[in-house]
């Protein structure tokens, strides 16, 4: 059976907080929230720095700057209408588990937000593992109703793994 999560450490600062566990563990508590199986899904996530993500965000958004997290779902799976519920994913077989899409998140951003936040960069990675995540499967906060419906899907996640409301 292929693990959730793909987990590739580009820099080994990661490691020191579990990178590959804490996604395991925040996108198993946004699967069951969403009242998806444990397994059928895959995606990659990219643990990486602040020039490999500048460089990615230059590369696919035209913002040459470094940032917390992108994600790039492997198909569209936004709703037409604003505010709305995307479609769930169907689940892939054991051996063939639906590929969702790959997730890259900086080590020096996500813990300067940590540290001026004043939250535990445990606390803050997991959040920005279940937003990337959330985007993987359609949500979005292009529209104020969007970001809506995607913050109160973050919040009540994050509550489930004892994650204050980062908002």
């Amino acid at each position: 059976m292929e693990p959730l999560v793909d987990c590739i450490i580009e820099d080994p600062r990661w490691e020191a907080l579990s990178l590959g566990p804490l996604a395991e563990r925040a996108v198993g508590a946004a699967l069951r929230h969403l009242g998806l199986p444990q397994t059928g899904f895959t995606f990659c996530l990219m643990g990486c720095d602040d020039a490999r993500i500048a460089a990615l965000n230059a590369d696919f958004r035209g913002k040459p700057q470094p940032t917390n997290v992108l994600s790039w779902p492997s198909e569209e799976r936004a709703p037409e209408e604003p505010g709305a519920e995307p479609d769930r994913p169907a689940p892939g077989l054991p051996d063939q588990p639906e590929e969702l899409g790959d997730i890259a998140i900086a080590y020096d951003t996500c813990l300067r937000e940590a540290a001026e936040a004043g939250k535990s960069a445990t606390d803050h990675v997991t959040h920005l593992i279940v937003h990337g995540f959330l985007h993987l499967l359609g949500y979005d906060h292009l529209h104020d109703t969007d970001a809506e419906l995607m913050e109160k899907h973050e919040v009540v996640i994050l509550a489930t793994l004892g994650v204050d409301d980062p908002y």
